[in-house]
């Protein structure tokens, strides 16, 4: 592997960063770390009509987010800067006429009419239209092909409206080498000559990020699925401008839960998950999309999931910390084949992660919640509730479900649950059960446990008879942790009343 490795991760900023955006920055962040080499952002913004103002942010926050940060970017080390390619502006029209001298490229003066009605032309003759070889110096279109230098001069002096396309040569088989997918063959004769410079004076993606790669000394571009087409053109670019390419590497697809199609922001909607990073208010419209962090999920578990949708280790091992993903990520373990997302295997990796966390950290996570609910109990109390529910909780938003009953008195009782436990005669035995709670002295869940059983024993009954009907009392539910942690944990008092109440309304 070169010594230099120089990945980058370049967003358009036209809305929120799909899933799909972040695993491309993720895996580019893993193959930079693992080589010891540098992450840049640039913010590919040359599509002027299509700019969200707090995009960008949007993108950055993410990222910080999900615990990749850029090493190089806007604002951030600027080295190779502008990162912001709307800031390059100059810089393109400049590789653009080298490409016009060389004789790579050329100017078109067609109009937008012009071109449909070719179009039209070729469609009523059953063919496709396609501006290259075969008819950009046929004479039919308007370009510098079939103009002198004079003409071409004078009706762009006059202010008329022309873009730069690529001159795709002919008659070309171009071989290509893809990280992740072989060798890939191209019969250059079926490329169109695309445009690299537009009317507006804004450079077309495949020009900037052609130029901007080898200035920034990129050496491996490891991008999405739906550049691979783009790679011949970029791979020909390389060669007029007389530049080494980079190394190319295209990321499968990342699939709807059913496995067809691309996921896409409508999936999440209609199947209720997110498929963003973060919370994102379109500024126009006001709408707002949800966010795997507002979800609940934390970063790292995000991070994993997102990994392994498209790369496996070759083992079974599926939970990676950060640095265990840096070490084991090889870009000849990423699938060709797209990646089928699954919303559970999100949530499963979510409570993987929540076991792995530690009590006084999820705790100060949760006493904000409580205080929404009016809820004020002192930290240790609370450390033992997120103790004894966190191995069934995947959000921090179920501790509330999961432990109401630690901090209220059940008002409602499971009616299924009532039907079945409590029976003729177990109003009577639960009063003698709060004779003998009154009379222990040592409230711990221990000695409350041996106690109880010990009378349970005593009486010569079942201990279902007892232990369900008490649970339902405490809990309002059979649910919950252990039975007598909960007694030592609410105190003899409310243990007490809680019996009291349901002996009144059961």
């Amino acid at each position: 592997m070169e010594s230099n490795v120089r990945v980058r991760f370049a967003p358009s900023p036209t809305g929120p960063l799909h899933i799909g955006g972040v695993r491309t920055a993720l895996y580019n962040y893993l193959f930079a770390k693992k080589y010891n080499g540098t992450f840049v952002l640039r913010i590919e913004d040359t599509d002027q009509t299509r700019y969200v103002a707090n995009a960008e942010q949007y993108i950055i926050d993410a990222l910080e987010w999900c615990n990749i940060p850029f090493d190089e970017g806007p604002g951030k080390n600027e080295k190779f800067g502008p990162y912001r390619q709307s800031e390059r502006k100059a810089l393109y029209k400049e590789y653009a006429d080298k490409l016009i001298a060389t004789g790579w490229a050329y100017y078109c003066f067609d109009s937008s009419e012009a071109l449909d009605a070719e179009r039209k032309n070729h469609e009523a003759e059953g063919k496709t239209f396609i501006y290259n070889w075969h008819n950009r110096a046929e004479g039919t279109l308007v370009n510098s092909l079939v103009l002198t230098d004079e003409e071409v001069q004078n009706r762009i002096n006059s202010g008329e409206n022309y873009v730069i396309r690529f001159k795709t040569p002919q008659d070309e088989l171009l071989r290509m080498e893809d990280e992740i997918r072989g060798n890939i063959k191209i019969d250059t004769n079926t490329l169109d000559d695309k445009i690299l410079f537009k009317g507006d004076g804004m450079p077309t993606y495949h020009l900037a990020n052609i130029v901007d790669d080898h200035l920034m000394e990129i050496s491996h571009v490891i991008r999405g699925e739906e550049w691979l087409p783009s790679m011949p053109l970029h791979v020909l670019l390389y060669k007029a401008f007389g530049w080494n390419a980079p190394k190319f590497a295209h990321l499968p697809l990342i699939l709807k839960p059913v496995g067809k199609g691309k996921l896409s922001k409508r999936d999440g909607d209609k199947l209720g998950f997110p498929v963003f990073p973060l919370e994102y208010t379109n500024e126009v419209s006001g709408d707002v999309s949800r966010g795997y962090k507002e979800d609940g999920y934390f970063s790292d578990a995000f991070i994993n999931m997102l990994a392994f949708l498209g790369w496996n280790p070759g083992t079974e091992q599926e939970i990676f910390s950060l640095e265990a993903l840096i070490e084991a990520f090889d870009l000849k373990r990423v699938s060709k084949s797209g990646a089928k997302f699954s919303p559970e295997k999100a949530s499963w990796f979510n409570q993987q992660y929540m076991q792995t966390k530690d009590n006084a950290a999820l705790t100060d996570l949760y006493i904000p919640i409580l205080a929404e609910k009016g809820i004020t109990k002192d930290k240790e109390y609370v450390l033992k509730v997120v103790s004894s529910i966190k191995e069934r909780a995947v959000f921090v938003n179920d501790f509330w479900q999961l432990s109401n009953f630690f901090f209220e008195t059940p008002t409602e009782y499971d009616e299924k649950a009532s039907k079945k436990n409590w029976k003729e005669g177990t109003s009577e035995l639960m009063q003698e059960l709060i004779t003998v709670i009154s009379t222990i002295e040592d409230f711990s869940s221990e000695n409350t446990e041996k106690e109880i059983k010990e009378w349970i024993t005593a009486k010569e009954i079942g201990f279902g008879k007892v232990m369900q009907p008490l649970r339902l009392s405490l809990v309002g539910k059979l649910a919950g942790p252990h039975l007598f942690d909960i007694i030592a944990m609410i105190g003899k008092e409310e243990t007490i009343k809680r019996l009291e109440n349901a002996i009144e309304k059961l």
